[in-house]
């Protein structure tokens, strides 16, 4: 393992053997490292394991002059740290440079989400009378309703999901096992999709198609990932304002409707598949503002001194 490829397919598989991680988390993975490749090779380097504490560093700054976000740059520095983890354990280099390398502190972003009225408006461009529209309604009202993500949503078989109990068997990140449930508008539309959209876009797969996901594209087989975020875009243009729609932003939503109405934050750690509750304290800055808000509109005197 002595070039930048090998050592770069050598870690991607290690991710995929020991953490199952997605096929979107691997394509992030991978493109990281190697736009870190890229950047060695303009330092005259053949492999990840020339590289020092002071070529990260440089790395570090040319990333902050290209001008990436401090969330985005420190997302690439932990993928870097992941790498250089894994060639010391393969013994191919001595010392770790991450380790001498800070993480930039990420800015304070609160998630995006949608007010109820939002999420009205995006199902009503929903034209639930083809069986693709079937699916694309039922596939709004699953994120909405459950706040699973995206990778969890096109992972769904038919047998995961068990209408009568209003509930799926989804699998987080780490193939970690969880159930979340469905609220009476997922299951109908679920229903619906099953009965009449599913069957006549499961005719058009090939036989040696996939049959058990619960989701399929046009051609009969599993919808991706990707065609989730295309088909959400289509709809957030049709709607009369801009509205950021995706299927994050719907988890943001499940989420900042629950704290909203009053849920216990650990009850929503549970239900989003957080395995730290900090993951899930940044829904309540939402929460707070919500409630600034309405105080603000609300109390004579939460706007400053009356003249």
């Amino acid at each position: 393992m002595s070039t930048f490829a090998e050592q770069c397919q050598a870690f991607l598989d290690t991710l995929h053997a020991k953490h199952h991680y997605s096929v979107h988390t691997l394509a992030q993975y991978e493109r990281d490292v190697r736009q870190f490749a890229e950047f060695l090779q303009g330092r005259a380097c053949t492999s990840f394991t020339e590289a020092d504490v002071y070529s990260v560093r440089a790395y570090l700054s040319h990333l902050f002059d290209v001008g990436y976000a401090r969330r985005t740059i420190a997302r690439k520095l932990a993928t870097l740290r992941s790498l250089y983890k894994f060639l010391v354990q393969q013994n191919l280099m001595p010392d770790n440079p991450m380790l001498l390398v800070a993480t930039p502190k990420r800015e304070a972003r609160l998630p995006k989400f949608l007010y109820p009225r939002e999420v009205e408006q995006l199902l009503a461009v929903i034209d639930d009378r083809t069986p693709m529209g079937l699916r694309d309604r039922a596939i709004v009202e699953t994120l909405y309703a459950s706040g699973m993500r995206v990778s969890e949503l096109v992972g769904l078989n038919v047998h995961d999901v068990d209408l009568a109990a209003g509930q799926a068997r989804v699998w987080g990140k780490g193939r970690k096992e969880r159930i979340v449930l469905l609220g009476s508008y997922a299951i109908a539309s679920i229903r619906k999709y099953l009965k009449s959209g599913r069957p006549k876009l499961a005719i058009h797969g090939k036989a040696d198609a996939d049959s058990s996901a619960l989701f399929l594209n046009r051609w009969g087989t599993r919808l991706t990932d990707r065609s989730v975020r295309r088909l959400l875009d289509k709809y957030a243009q049709q709607l009369a304002q801009t509205i950021d729609v995706s299927p994050h932003v719907l988890r943001h939503t499940f989420a900042t409707h629950l704290l909203n109405g009053g849920a216990d934050i650990r009850v929503v750690q549970e239900l989003l598949g957080h395995a730290h509750i900090s993951t899930t304290q940044i829904y309540t800055h939402t929460t707070r503002e919500a409630l600034r808000q309405v105080y603000v509109a609300a109390h004579p005197r939460a706007k400053g001194a009356r003249r």
